[in-house]
Parts: structure tokens; C-alpha cells; sequence
């Protein structure tokens, strides 16, 4: 007498299930990647954290408590009272964008024109018909100041130039890496002007971190060699005037910039030209003419206009109030003005 463990039906299943797998074995199998797949469900992760990073700073009963003797009432993660800051942040960024997007495209931006820029195409034919070098000092400080980043950018066009006419151009420096950052920016000009032997290394030089020992040095060298024009853009402190003092007894054509208002009386009263303050981060763009530096320069403009304009109402706002009868409560005391709003957001930046 034979048992058989196993049912007809049981068998049956054993046997489509071996089948199956067998089956799976020998198919091929092939892996596609879909981008569109792929970008939606990075999409549809990067909503699910965004909301709910949102859910954890506006839930109440996720928030932290802060003890003090004053009050006991939890503080929020997320600080509602400078909402409208953020979105004045976001604002002049997404007109930033708008508008370097836009110069991409082609679009033409006016740029009003800037008398010591317009000047330095002057300067340098000057020193080459006068057949003297060039003077650019780019300050006293590091490259970490964007005084000094500035007036390496205003280098490469000033470089450019005095390639193209086959000027001398000298340019001593107070630091190590302002000196690197200066070679880099003049034989870059001098590749673009098809020039590559006008690049000298040996006129771009460091001299020392010592303020009134580099002083003497490039004052000494300007009476020495008399040059036909100088440039001082960077940041400068109280050897300005010594240096324009300098050049102006040499007879040099000079043109000047910085961004400290203290020393700019001083460039003013003894150079031809001088860049006031935000005009010297201008004259990048101003003079290379790129569409992402024209795009940022008038982004900027517009952000600066809303400010004017916000100022402007809060003076109004803020005078009528104090006028009026009607800002007064019924004690005779004078009301929360409405202008408080602006004071926060725009003069102590929310």
C-alpha cells in the first residue's frame, strides 16, 4: 500500500510554480532609465521634504520652549514677524535674475556713462603718445575686499588697452595674492587683445604688506619714472592722498576710486577723475559689457528704486502722522505710527 503526501492539486501547483521560475531565468532582462521617471520622483521627494519641513516649523506642539522669568510661551521655529523682509529679499533676487536672464537674451540695458571711465581710453593714448608707462595701484588691501576685486576687474580693461597701443603698464602691489590675481588679469588681456608678448611678469610685483614703506616705494617710483597716467582703484586708507599728491606733481593724467567716503574728499581734490563709491563696482560691467554683469548691475537699480520709494512713503507716512489730529488716541498720546513698518524693513533690515 502506497501514501502519497502530496494531492493532485497540490502537484499541479509545485509543477506551474517550477515553470514560472525557470521561465524568469531564461527571459532577458532589460533596464531602461526614463529622465522623465527619474526628474518626477526627484520632484515629488523634494515637495514631500519642502512640506514637511514646513509642517515641523509652523506645528505648535513642535516647537521649543524657552524658559525665562518674563514669559513661558513657546517660541516658534519659524520668526512670522520678518515675513515681510524675506519677501522684499525675494523680491529684488527674483528681479536680479529677471533682469540677467533678460540681458542673456539680447535685451539692451542703459548705463549711464561714467566720466572717469570714459576717460580711461584717454589715458592711455595719452601716456602712448607721450611715450611713458602707466600707473595701476590697486589698493592696500587683500583680495578678500571686493574694493580690491573691483579694481582687478577695472585691471583686465585698463590691461586690454594698453596691450592694444603697446604701452608700458606697471603695477605694484601691497599683497602676495593681489599680486597673482593682477598677473592673471593682465595676461588674460593681453591673450584677448591677440598680444601674448606684452605680458611681463616682472612689472606686476609685490613690494610690502608695510602701508607708508609701500607708499614710498611707488611714490619713489613715480618720480623716477614720471608716468603719463595713473589709476588708484581699490581700497585706500590716509596714504590716498600721498599718492595723488605724487602723480599730480609728476604732471600724470589720474583717475581714482574707492569706496571709502573718507578718502574720497582726498581723490576728488587732487585727481581728474574719480569713481564715488558704487560707481567703482559699476565699472566692471560698465566697461566689459557682459550680459550677466549688465543683467545684476540693473537688477540692483531696480532693488534700490523700491527702496527710494519705500523711504519716500515712510517720510510721508510718518510726517502726516505726526501732524494730524487723527494720530492721536483719545488720551491725547501719540499712535504706533505707520510708517514702523518700513523703519524695520528697510532702514534696520527687518
Amino acid at each position: 500500500m502506497e501514501f502519497h503526501s502530496d494531492t493532485p492539486g497540490k502537484k499541479e501547483a509545485i509543477a506551474m510554480r517550477e515553470k514560472a521560475i525557470a521561465t524568469s531565468k531564461n527571459k532577458p532582462r532589460h533596464f531602461a532609465f526614463s529622465p522623465r521617471c527619474f526628474y518626477g520622483e526627484l520632484m515629488h521627494s523634494a515637495v514631500k521634504i519642502v512640506t514637511l519641513l514646513v509642517l515641523l516649523m509652523a506645528h505648535p506642539s513642535l516647537s521649543y520652549a524657552e524658559e525665562s522669568a518674563d514669559s513661558s510661551r513657546p517660541i516658534s521655529w519659524f520668526d512670522t514677524g520678518k515675513i515681510s523682509f524675506a519677501l522684499l529679499t525675494f523680491g529684488v533676487c527674483a528681479t536680479v535674475i529677471i533682469c540677467t536672464e533678460l540681458a542673456r537674451r539680447g535685451k539692451p540695458f542703459y548705463v549711464r556713462p561714467i566720466a572717469g571711465l570714459l576717460a580711461m581710453e584717454e589715458a592711455v593714448g595719452r601716456a602712448t603718445e607721450m611715450g611713458k608707462p602707466i600707473l595701476f595701484v590697486p589698493g592696500i588691501e587683500d583680495i578678500k575686499e571686493i574694493d580690491t576685486v573691483a579694481g582687478l576687474m577695472v585691471l583686465s580693461s585698463v590691461a586690454k588697452m594698453a596691450a592694444e597701443y603697446d604701452t608700458p603698464l606697471e603695477v605694484p602691489t601691497s599683497r602676495a595674492l593681489v599680486m597673482t590675481a593682477a598677473r592673471e588679469a593682465v595676461q588674460a588681456a593681453a591673450l584677448a587683445a591677440g598680444r601674448p608678448d606684452y605680458y611681463n611678469e616682472d612689472r606686476i610685483y609685490y613690494v610690502t604688506d608695510e602701508q607708508f614703506g609701500y607708499v614710498a616705494s611707488v611714490c619713489g617710483w613715480m618720480y623716477r619714472e614720471k608716468p603719463a597716467a595713473c589709476f588708484f582703484l581699490g581700497k585706500f586708507f590716509a596714504e590716498s592722498l600721498f599718492l595723488a599728491e605724487a602723480g599730480n606733481a609728476v604732471g600724470a593724467i589720474q583717475i581714482a576710486g574707492t569706496a571709502e567716503t573718507t578718502q574720497l574728499p582726498f581723490f576728488v581734490a587732487a585727481c581728474d577723475y574719480t569713481l564715488l563709491g558704487e560707481e567703482l563696482f559699476a565699472a566692471s560691467a560698465y566697461l566689459s559689457g557682459e550680459p550677466a554683469q549688465l543683467g545684476m548691475l540693473k537688477g540692483q537699480d531696480f532693488g534700490k528704486l523700491a527702496a527710494i520709494i519705500l523711504v519716500l512713503a515712510g517720510c510721508v507716512l510718518a510726517t502726516w502722522d505726526s501732524i494730524s489730529p487723527r494720530g492721536k488716541n483719545t488720551e491725547g498720546q501719540n499712535m504706533p505710527r505707520r510708517s514702523q513698518w518700513i523703519t524695520d524693513t528697510v532702514l534696520k533690515g527687518g
